[in-house]
């Protein structure tokens, strides 16, 4: 089943995500629909929060160096736990909730990262890259946080006019 993402302004954003206590066939059956969501609105990573679920669920699936995002290379993050940050990084971020926004932000170049696979098995990775920036980013998410909270005051301001703007072009056009 492919989701309606939550588009920014829209408070359920905001909301703080709880962690997962039954890894059973429900949450599968979410993953699932997480990926055909992330896949059709051609994401590369979805936090459970986008969809108006606040579990501390998020996926990641960054494409090869063919551009082909496989299935196998999926990484579907449960429970996660950031244990160690190093270095940093300026990258050029979208959010499927700013559709159409980009922007450099900066983070941590590399990571280690704890967290729970869809069976619960603990697993344990150090990421560095954009796998390390996609995973802080969507964990902002499952926080209640956007990557446009990390610009400056001016260029906050500026994004905020420009976007009421254009969703008041949008309804207008409704």
């Amino acid at each position: 089943m492919i989701y309606d993402i939550l588009v920014y302004p829209d408070k359920r954003l905001r909301k703080t995500s709880d962690d997962v206590k039954e890894f059973d066939e429900k949450l599968h059956t979410l993953l699932d629909d997480m990926y055909e969501t992330m896949i059709a609105k051609e994401g590369i990573g979805l936090a459970a929060i986008q969809i108006g679920i606040a579990k501390n669920i998020l996926i990641i699936n960054l494409a090869d160096d063919d551009e082909i995002q496989k299935k196998e290379d999926l990484l579907e993050v449960i429970n996660p736990k950031i244990t160690h940050l190093e270095g940093t990084e300026v990258y050029q971020e979208g959010c499927l909730s700013v559709p159409g926004y980009y922007e450099d932000i900066q983070r941590a170049k590399s990571i280690t990262v704890e967290y729970f696979d869809r069976f619960g098995n603990k697993v344990v990775q150090n990421l560095d890259g954009l796998l390390s920036i996609a995973m802080q980013h969507e964990m902002d998410h499952l926080k209640g946080h956007l990557f446009i909270e990390k610009l400056s005051y001016l260029k906050r301001k500026k994004f905020e006019k420009e976007w009421k703007k254009r969703l008041k072009s949008e309804m207008d056009k409704k």
